[in-house]
């Protein structure tokens, strides 16, 4: 089905069509409209129309109000103050609106008009290393900027760059060589935690041997050389760590309800071959320059503390390629193979400067420019409740694993207390709907606010029924869904001739704007204002649920009317909710 237009751009189009016959002088002028506390709508137009033809603005406003006449879009239309429009909906719009949206799978949302490749970089932990708080942003923020893209049409094409490279896999292989039955395991599959567990005590026992033994020292470093020149047998026993560190990764992200798939993951050590061609078409093309020794690339508006410039280090003066190389290549990779128009980098705030320099650097290379860009979605800090980076009492970083755990854990104590004979769950249901409102916390705590701040991580408030919180939003959906099954025969049909109330058209007229917020997020890459729209939603749905019975309404005609709007604001409901990652319980 087609996608609905919104009120907002049906009021648009009355408006600019009715100030082209009021002042054909005017061409295509901008009505500027906008929502108001006054009325549904306000124009502003007329006011920069009026200073452009010298006219009186009042006058002029007054001219297009009669132009348009009566109809069945625009009630009422006041002038006001120097040339203002304050506009109200019709009540047979709204129902007629929502009704075309009720009637589409897609609730009427548009796709973009122009629909590109974008390649999205979320989700990057370490091999041989324990996700930790830290890690939690960035896969929370880049599966929903997935999701919300590729509902909108764009193809998306995720890339998971894990650190699976460096030297530290000269110590850690060279230590499973000497030691070569520590990552073998008995028995059939192996849990996340033992795979970490294994991998944890490999890395702090071959720390330890490199710290205090030089022999091995330098069979280690000697062992990053034939990692690093291929070697058959020091690449296999590589792999064997990033194997094991997959089955880990991938039990976090499952936790996390979020998929991650084997292809989608392209490590630094993916861009390998490449790293020499890049540094030498930076070179060729002037791009970068020799600087004692290192291949360097200079800013002029980029200085160290001493005022001199700092260069972007693209090639080592030991040979060595720094991530710059690394990170240059993927851009070659995803641009040139993957033909993306827009890369996105959901990385932590910390790293802008690099950034920055990188993609100022594939601009001048010429593998950014008008057609493709780079954009870095910089996040913020997880804090503690003491407004300081979240630690654990002793002071270390929080894992992620344990973190998540709690949340589930703190869900399924307040499901279970909710529980009563009214909604009689199951004991499979209250853990279920645990797991789903403790994930649930916790992804929409870091949605909500935006990408840029840093946020409190304070799991009483996050698992709160009250306030701006997921649950919030989850009791509304399952509000809705106990409602539509008490239905009996009755179905949500729209009734257009009825007179709404001020609740029934504050929500629907929010519905409505449900397409209009997606198209905003997907072109900013601000997830939080889906989410501010949808806990507006629930908000609105809680006024309208105490002021308006549904199934005890007057007329059997206005409990059709308000099953309607039940109806589809439920499946806005859910699916925004869905583009954020979170599950919506239909019993709670």
């Amino acid at each position: 089905m087609a996608s609905v237009p919104s009120l907002a751009s049906t009021v648009q189009q009355r408006l600019a069509d009715a100030f082209s016959a009021t002042l054909p002088e005017a061409g295509s002028a901008d009505p500027l409209l906008r929502r108001s506390d006054r009325a549904d709508f306000q124009a502003n137009g007329i006011l920069a129309l009026a200073k452009k033809l010298k006219g009186n603005p009042r006058e002029l406003a007054t001219k297009v109000v009669e132009a348009i006449g009566p109809n069945d879009v625009l009630k009422e239309i006041e002038v006001s103050g120097p040339g203002f429009l304050n506009i109200t909906l019709t009540d047979e719009a709204i129902v007629k609106t929502l009704a075309a949206r009720a009637a589409d799978d897609r609730l009427g949302v548009p796709f973009a008009e122009h629909p590109g490749t974008t390649v999205i970089d979320y989700a990057q932990p370490n091999v041989a290393k324990e996700m930790h708080v830290g890690h939690l942003r960035s896969a929370v923020i880049g599966a929903a900027m997935v999701e919300i893209l590729e509902f909108t049409g764009e193809k998306v094409v995720r890339r998971h760059h894990i650190g699976d490279w460096g030297t530290q896999y000269g110590m850690l292989i060279q230590y499973l060589i000497e030691h070569p039955h520590e990552l073998d395991h008995e028995g059939g599959e192996v849990s996340g935690e033992e795979a970490m567990s294994s991998l944890d005590r490999i890395y702090k026992a071959s720390r330890s041997v490199f710290d205090s033994d030089e022999e091995f020292k330098a069979r280690a470093r000697d062992r990053v050389v034939a990692l690093q020149s291929g070697d058959p047998e020091t690449r296999a026993l590589w792999q064997r760590f990033v194997d094991e560190s997959k089955i880990y990764f991938y039990s976090v992200f499952n936790k996390l309800d979020m998929e991650i798939r084997d292809p989608d993951i392209v490590g630094e050590s993916g861009y390998n071959d490449m790293l020499e061609d890049t540094c030498r078409l930076l070179e060729e093309s002037g791009v970068a320059v020799r600087s004692e020794g290192a291949l360097c690339v200079f800013f002029d508006d980029v200085k160290g503390p001493d005022g001199n410039p700092t260069p972007l280090i693209v090639k080592k003066s030991n040979g060595g390629y720094g991530y710059a190389a690394t990170d240059l290549s993927a851009i070659r990779d995803r641009v040139q193979n993957l033909k993306a128009n827009t890369l996105i980098y959901v990385v932590d705030a910390r790293q802008s400067l690099h950034f920055k320099m990188v993609f100022e650097t594939a601009r001048r290379a010429g593998w950014l420019n008008d057609e493709v860009k780079a954009v870095q979605l910089a996040f913020g800090t997880v804090l503690g409740k003491d407004g300081k980076p979240f630690k654990t009492r002793a002071g270390e970083t929080v894992r992620l694993v344990d973190l998540l755990d709690e949340a589930i854990e703190r869900a399924t104590a307040v499901v279970r207390e909710k529980n009563n004979e009214k909604v009689a769950l199951s004991e499979q249901e209250i853990v279920e709907n645990g797991v789903q409102i403790g994930i649930g916390a916790v992804k929409y705590a870091d949605l909500s606010t935006s990408a840029a701040r840093d946020y409190k991580f304070d799991l009483d408030q996050m698992v709160s029924l009250n306030g701006d919180t997921s649950v919030y939003l989850q009791y509304a959906y399952a509000r809705i869904q106990s409602i539509l099954r008490l239905r009996g025969e009755a179905q949500p049909v729209a009734h257009p001739e009825l007179e709404l109330t001020s609740a029934e058209r504050a929500l629907g007229l929010h519905v409505d704007r449900f397409g209009e917020t997606l198209t905003d997020v997907a072109s900013t890459y601000e997830p939080h204002k889906l989410a501010a729209y949808l806990y507006q939603l629930a908000s609105l749905f809680t006024t309208f649920y105490a002021e308006c019975p549904v199934l005890k309404a007057d007329t059997p005609a206005q409990v059709e009317n308000r099953l309607l709007l039940c109806d589809i604001t439920a499946r806005t409901l859910h699916q925004g909710m869905a583009l954020l990652g979170i599950r919506t319980p239909d019993r709670l």
